[in-house]
């Protein structure tokens, strides 16, 4: 019924308004919506009603009927222009006029993907091999090499990587020494394989900074991994596309080819190949580690803090395929963090260990049985996920006397299956025997940290004895490991590395035990761009894609894994239901990739679009199957639409030359102007940035070679061309023809999965801002829509854009997507004449409030708000002049409290999700782990006994007050910002991301967002074929209805809550293979180390000496394991 304006003697005579109150929708906050339903009732009910709008009692309101008829014209509008310009019934006949000039191929998921897998495991393949015979040479080189005890740096001749930059630096240490005469200098020449410049001719070396290169240790290294440049270069002659090859010594020596310059940071160069990915991964089988820290009292100070550093660096030393948790313990023990069990040692959780342990704080007594009960006890929890192999627990402690062995009698003996490592951390008169005989006496090792220097290289040291199990398994542990992705040190981008551990074969004596070190490990890299190059690219459409996902979920190819900053010290890992948004069938089909399982299914899910504003619901086809010989598990995924595509059949040269001819800038006035994908025609094809620049090279390129050249891609270049053709038949039977300013467009346009995007007229190229690939354009990923864009001179357009479905026979395609760009004043104000009671010829009337005639949009814009919003929330159009510069925006931003309504009302469903790629600026450094929490402060009492200025707790006191006036900044530097300037690197972050996307609402209804004197109306309506919605609603009258702000922005974040993620663990599944325990192993080498009590006046002298000179300059140390002399 239509509502005519009321006077108030009319209130309760004759039809009455009722309101009906609906359940909460799913926003569940801000002002109440009410459902309105126009009923006549034969009586009043006054006291049953909330109060009428204000505004909608003094003015006549559409009627509904009046509104689903605006809606019509509206679309009948946009139908009609796209009709008229876009040419999609006139595309279609043309595609079948031309249906001699290409074929129909299908697209068959299973062969597709097994192909595929195949093409990855023959790649990786040629790569195992290489390395197999880099690790039998080492271990052979190794095993004839002699040892010299006298060997002298002079006698060794190599090149040093880090040279060029220490000699750049006039206070270097070796510049000092002049110890730069036995390193080559070396010529290199720009490889763009590598992306750098090398030399095949020679490998480079480097050591790491806290590492003394002269050492005895060192240089006996470097004489037997010499040998190995020969093997290097062999394998390259035998597989050309090898890239770095690289041997990780167990002492730190990294040698690898081909030789280039080392990529020096801005800062202190922390590079150390033990605490790479690959290697931590290819030393040791996984591990489940408890790290237990004694908090008693006397530990504080230097002490304290050297601690808590010592736990982060060992953190750094796991895995994603390890498990751990932290402790603390004095007289009792408590979890540092919210973990109360072991969890998988990610990047997050290690953050979140990291975080609490400098929270710690010394206080009561030394408990040591506290400690190791906790610790046993978590390692024999079997009720949650863990790596089932190596079995460790990490004791740090200043000391003490108690040596727990009713604790080991208890968990641990006789099988001691649990490894002990005992640290011995800060400069104190304790006894440290207790410490020694636990390690020794639990299969483990004892390690002391006296300094700052030391902590790095003894956090590392246990991977020596977790390797002896798989020394002495020898050719059964001779297995390749593919790792994670991660950041490659030298500039290649992301990669993957095949590893093998390399083995010591030397026996200690004649008629000895083998010798159970492990050497170190061979790995070769491989760019995932060259597994990308073996996966189709643009057969599959703007939407089908291929992944790969490795045991622990983590994607390995995706279109999604695009990192926006990396840090070399962290694998990068992105899980597959991170990539994606995540549903119980991606979960179903995740779990059954990691278990190696073959599969197909069909699913309806959720995808973001390009830009991320949008999501749409849509289908898709999984198929997946196991890379063999490999952890790895390739995925396909199309769309139902993708399962057929054209290949272009131009056998006639005349033909090729004629569609050649539109690609010619010449013809560009009269044929519009095109632009082509920047894909890789051509192997001799510069390619640019600037596609005008690449379209100049491509035609100069074509002019020296034909479509069917050997050294090009035939498929893409005759999909090319037939594609100029095609779209050029659309400008000569539709386009040319039309007066596109007789419905304001600026432009039309077409696109191709070919790669072409044609746009008429030629001048409307010069506000075209759309990617020249059509697969990464969002028009095209996206067809059926209208959205808004920013045109660069501050003008405002709109795009409308739709997909041409192709059907020949019983196939179904969709080669090309055709559109319209409308000038956004000219369809304002055409859209306020749609919306309103009036025809292009008559006047328009405006309603007062006794006149008996309808609002409409376009004569009562000051009482109505009338706008288009599409299936994002954004603004697209409005019949409010001063919201023309909002076109664009979020609708909160223009109407918070309108969109609220849409919102609840389920117009809109939002979809919160998290990316874990994000870059954010880097934050000011804070205080953390310094705080005066952490400081031990004795009391008056303390001070007047004689005895504590003899204690250790007096020593640490001394030491804090001392070293931290010297070494204070060393503390409070993050390990990455030696690695760059903080002040500008962006740092890897989390960023919260909401998208709204059309909710289950197809219905047009009214309804009052109900803030009481201040209430409004409004409808709403879907419009048909489009991604619109038509809404029109009383505008404000007052402020006082406060409504809360929906927000879209993406937003910083901690991601969620780690501490109840833990609690239900995504399905993963670790290396096949363990080794953790030999019977013939050798445990008696299980360290050893020198404690007297120091003299405190000899002490305090040096200390004093330290306070009043200048910061000593850090020496070189000779940080290596006693036995690797062995």
């Amino acid at each position: 019924p239509t509502l005519a304006p009321r006077t108030p003697s009319q209130e309760h005579k004759g039809a009455i308004r009722y309101v009906v109150h609906p359940q909460p929708g799913p926003g569940g906050q801000g002002p109440g919506v009410t459902q309105a339903v126009n009923f006549l009732l034969p009586f009043a009910l006054p006291r049953l009603l909330p109060p009428v709008p204000s505004g909608w009692l003094g003015w006549g309101c559409a009627a509904l009927s009046g509104m689903q008829h605006w809606a019509r014209r509206l679309e009948q509008e946009v139908d009609g222009v796209m009709r008229i310009f876009g040419g999609v019934q006139q595309l279609r006949e043309i595609y079948k006029d031309n249906r001699n000039l290409f074929e129909v191929q299908e697209n068959e998921p299973q062969k597709l993907v097994e192909k595929v897998a195949g093409d990855i495991e023959s790649l990786l393949d040629r790569k195992v091999q290489a390395l197999k015979r880099l690790a039998d040479a080492a271990e052979n080189f190794q095993k004839a090499h002699r040892w010299q005890d006298n060997i002298k740096e002079e006698d060794i001749v190599y090149y040093d990587a880090k040279a060029d930059a220490e000699l750049d630096d006039p206070e270097s240490e070796d510049v000092e020494r002049g110890s730069k005469a036995n390193t080559l200098r070396l010529d290199f020449i720009e490889d763009p394989n590598f992306k750098n410049k090398v030399n095949y001719s020679y490998a480079a070396v480097q050591i790491p900074t806290d590492i003394y290169k002269g050492s005895t240790v060192i240089l006996n290294e470097l004489n037997w991994t010499e040998a190995l440049e020969n093997v290097f270069m062999e394998n390259r002659r035998q597989d050309p596309t090898l890239l770095w090859q690289v041997f990780g010594s167990a002492t730190g020596v990294t040698r690898y080819y081909p030789a280039t310059p080392w990529r020096a940071p801005k800062k202190i160069d922390l590079y150390d190949v033990r605490r790479r990915p690959w290697y931590i991964q290819g030393a040791s089988s996984p591990k489940d580690m408890v790290i237990i820290v004694d908090v008693s009292g006397s530990v504080s100070g230097l002490t304290l803090k050297l601690m808590k550093t010592s736990v982060c660096e060992m953190l750094d030393t796991l895995s994603d395929d390890d498990y751990v948790n932290v402790a603390s313990f004095n007289e009792k023990a408590q979890p540092v963090s919210c973990f109360t069990h072991l969890v998988q040692a990610n990047v997050r959780n290690k953050k979140v260990f990291k975080e609490a342990v400098q929270g710690m704080v010394a206080k009561g007594t030394t408990g040591y049985k506290a400690g190791f009960e906790y610790a046993f006890d978590q390692l024999q929890n079997s009720n949650i996920t863990r790596a089932n192999c190596n079995k460790m627990i990490m004791m740090f402690t200043d000391g003490g006397e108690d040596r727990v062995q009713d604790v080991f009698e208890k968990y641990n003996w006789p099988n001691r299956t649990v490894r002990v490592f005992t640290f011995s951390v800060g400069q104190h008169n304790y006894d440290v025997t207790p410490l020694q005989w636990m390690a020794c006496a639990n299969k483990g090792y004892y390690f002391e940290i006296p300094s700052i220097g030391a902590i790095r290289i003894n956090t590392q040291e246990y991977l020596d004895v977790l390797g002896r199990p798989m020394v002495l398994a020898g050719k059964e542990a001779k297995q390749v490991q593919w790792t994670n992705v991660y950041e490659d040190a030298l500039g290649l981008g992301l990669v993957v590395t095949g590893t093998l551990p390399v083995f010591n074969l030397t026996q200690d004596g004649p008629g000895e035990k083998k010798n159970q070190l492990i050497l170190g490990v061979m790995g070769i890299d491989v760019a995932l761009n060259d597994i990308k190059r073996l996966t189709p690219n643009y057969t599959l459409g703007a939407n089908g894609y291929v992944f790969a996902i490795d045991l622990n979920g983590y994607v390995l190819l995706h279109p999604n894994l695009k990192p926006q900053t990396t840090n070399f010290r962290e694998p990068v890992t992105l899980d597959f239901l991170d990539a994606e948004l995540e549903d119980e069938n991606k979960e179903e089909i995740r779990r059954s990739m990691i278990d190696g399982n073959k599969g197909h299914k069909q699913i309806r899910t959720l995808v973001k679009s390009l830009d991320e504003r949008y999501i749409d619901e849509v289908t898709r086809n999984y198929t997946w199957v196991p890379i063999r010989s490999t952890n790895y598990s390739l995925g396909l995924v199309l769309p139902p639409y993708s399962t057929f595509y054209l290949q272009a059949n131009l056998s006639d040269q005349i033909l090729q030359v004629k569609y050649f001819e539109f690609l010619l800038p010449s013809s560009f006035e009269s044929e519009g102007h095109v632009f082509i994908a920047p894909r890789e025609y051509c192997k001799d094809l510069n390619a640019s940035d600037n596609n005008t620049e690449f379209l100049k090279n491509f035609i100069e390129l074509m002019e020296k070679v034909t479509p069917d050249s050997k050294q090009c891609n035939n498929f893409l270049l005759h999909n090319l061309i037939l594609d100029t053709g095609i779209t050029q038949q659309l400008v000569e039977r539709v386009w040319r023809d039309q007066d596109l300013n007789t419905y304001s467009l600026l432009a039309v346009f077409a696109a191709t999965d070919g790669g072409i995007t044609r746009v008429f007229p030629n001048k409307a190229a010069e506000d075209w801002t759309e990617n020249p690939e059509p697969f990464n354009a969002s028009f095209y990923r996206r067809p059926t829509l209208l959205r808004p864009l920013e045109l660069e001179n501050d003008t405002m357009g709109i795009l409308v854009s739709t997909a041409v479905e192709l059907s020949l026979g019983r196939r179904t395609l969709r080669p090309a997507v055709v559109g319209v760009k409308l000038d956004l004043e000219a369809w304002a104000e055409k859209f306020k004449v749609l919306a309103s009671n009036r025809t292009h010829q008559d006047q328009p009337q405006k309603c007062g409030p006794n006149s008996h005639c309808e609002m409409d949009c376009e004569v009562n814009n000051e009482d109505l708000l009338c706008v288009l919003i599409d299936d994002g929330g954004f603004l697209v159009l409005s019949n409010q002049n001063h919201q023309w510069d909002q076109v664009g925006r979020f609708f909160s931003e223009v109407d918070a409290n309108l969109m609220l309504a849409l919102y609840n009302n389920s117009f809109y469903t939002r979809k919160e999700s998290y990316d874990y790629q994000a870059a954010c600026a880097p934050q000011p450094p804070g205080n953390l782990g310094a705080a005066p929490r952490g400081v031990f402060v004795p009391t008056v009492a303390d001070f007047l006994n004689l005895a504590w200025w003899t204690s250790a707790a007096a020593w640490s006191l001394f030491q804090q007050l001392l070293y931290g006036l010297i070494y204070h900044s060393w503390f409070q530097a993050d390990p990455a910002e030696a690695e760059g300037n903080p002040e500008t690197r962006e740092s890897s972050c989390v960023m919260k991301q909401t998208q709204y996307y059309f909710g289950s609402v197809n219905a047009s209804y009214n309804a009052i967002i109900d803030c009481g004197n201040c209430s409004r109306l409004f409808h709403a309506q879907r419009l048909t074929n489009t991604n619109l919605l038509f809404v029109v609603a009383e505008k404000p009258l007052c402020s006082q209805c406060e409504a809360g702000r929906l927000l879209q922005k993406e937003t910083h974040s901690d991601g969620p809550e780690q501490c109840e993620l833990v609690q239900r663990p995504r399905y993963r599944r670790g290396p096949h293979i363990c080794f953790d325990y030999n019977a013939t192993e050798d445990t008696s080498d299980c360290g050893r180390g020198a404690s007297f009590p120091p003299s405190l006046g000899v002490l305090v002298s040096l200390q004093l000496l330290l306070l009043l000179g200048l910061p000593p300059r850090p020496q070189p140390q000779v940080l290596v394991h006693a036995s690797r002399r062995l």
